[in-house]
């Protein structure tokens, strides 16, 4: 099955380049292909790699007589994008779709993201809105949301998937970060990653958990967010000059691959409140992205120990949201925020995403099943 993303109604109709980021597995080349490129370049091939890397003018040569063309996996030869710059100025007819799995190659590569003659998106795993009536919450705590994956009709074919990207993940892009002189010290951290994702950072109980030097925790941490693995949730901050928490909180990008790298696919009592926090970001960010809004989410804790799950702000507006996987929802899961509440001090809108199937209201605060929510903040 396939489903129409969202963000192709925002690129279908551009007369310019445009840069698509995401996770291995969103659906990137599936895209860009809907956009009927007339020429395909895929640098995944090692073959086209290899012919690239050693003749930086070959693609000169290769996009005579096409106007739109499509590179794929474009991060691994940043230098490219200087000889795509000079094409744009040298011919306005033609159009590049590029695709990439990392940031991190980019920026290590020095690559030119031609300002003013690129447009940058990124896409997500996919959202409740694109599924629709096929979106199901309870395979989605499971499964995940990768579009291939998730419209897999073998659920057990899909869990080995879920647990093949993980290695293919640590075979290719540690590799890829050459890494591999401590490929070893690299797995266990990655395993104590997604034991912990949900958390707050703490790099020092992670390098010592994972047996590695603190600055080793912090690098290969780096790598996992500027790969698109892992999405870090900064403190809440009511002016430039206050943190109310020191260390940010990350979350994985998609449930499945998080249930792939623990290989365990139950959303048993004991997970599926951490679960449930993970999806609700994850919808949240996926559709900002497909919808190229410029969102913010972070975490609100206070020194006293009251929290409130996410606080985003969407144009000019403050959602506090708690995140509950539970149908029962009483007074004292509202403390929270109302601790953020009297902090803000401005007007905002506070608010529950729950498991339940109906809105509810207690105190003045509204109780929402997940997709309510979700059309709540726009999405």
């Amino acid at each position: 099955m396939l489903t129409k993303r969202i963000l192709h109604n925002n690129i279908k109709g551009l007369n310019k380049s445009l840069l698509l980021l995401g996770p291995r597995q969103t659906g990137k080349s599936t895209l860009i292909k809907a956009l009927k490129p007339d020429l395909e370049i895929n640098f995944a091939d090692q073959e086209s790699f290899l012919q690239h890397i050693s003749d930086p003018s070959l693609i000169k040569n290769e996009i005579k007589g096409y106007k739109k063309i499509f590179i794929d996996e474009v991060q691994r030869i940043p230098s490219i994008l200087n000889t795509i710059q000079v094409i744009i100025d040298n011919d306005k007819t033609k159009q590049f779709f590029l695709t990439g799995s990392s940031a991190r190659k980019l920026k290590k590569g020095q690559a030119n993201l031609l300002p003013g003659r690129i447009l940058s998106y990124e896409l997500g795993p996919l959202t409740h809105e694109e599924l629709q009536d096929h979106f199901n919450l309870s395979k989605a705590l499971t499964l995940g949301l990768l579009p291939g994956i998730y419209h897999e009709e073998s659920e057990p074919l899909a869990e080995k998937l879920l647990t093949t990207y993980a290695a293919t993940y640590l075979k290719e892009e540690v590799q890829a970060e050459a890494l591999t002189r401590n490929l070893e010290g690299f797995s266990r951290f990655f395993q104590v990653i997604a034991s912990r994702s949900g958390d707050f950072t703490d790099f020092s109980k992670f390098a010592s958990t994972a047996m590695i030097e603190r600055t080793t925790a912090k690098r290969y941490f780096d790598v996992l967010v500027d790969t698109l693995i892992v999405h870090p949730v900064e403190a809440f901050v009511k002016s430039s000059r206050r943190r109310l928490i020191q260390h940010p909180k990350f979350y994985f990008f998609d449930v499945g691959v998080l249930n792939g790298c623990l290989n365990n696919f139950k959303a048993s009592a004991d997970r599926i409140g951490n679960l449930f926090e993970h999806l609700f970001l994850q919808l949240v960010l996926s559709s900002a992205k497909a919808h190229d809004d410029n969102i913010r989410v972070s975490v609100f804790r206070t020194e006293a120990g009251s929290e409130v799950d996410f606080i985003i702000e969407k144009d000019d507006q403050v959602f506090a949201v708690e995140v509950k996987a539970s149908k029962n929802i009483g007074k004292h899961d509202l403390k929270g925020l109302k601790s953020f509440a009297d902090f803000y001090g401005k007007k905002h809108i506070p608010m529950v995403a729950y498991v339940g199937d109906k809105n509810l209201q207690i105190d003045g605060i509204n109780i929402y099943p997940l997709q309510a929510a979700l059309k709540v903040l726009g999405y």
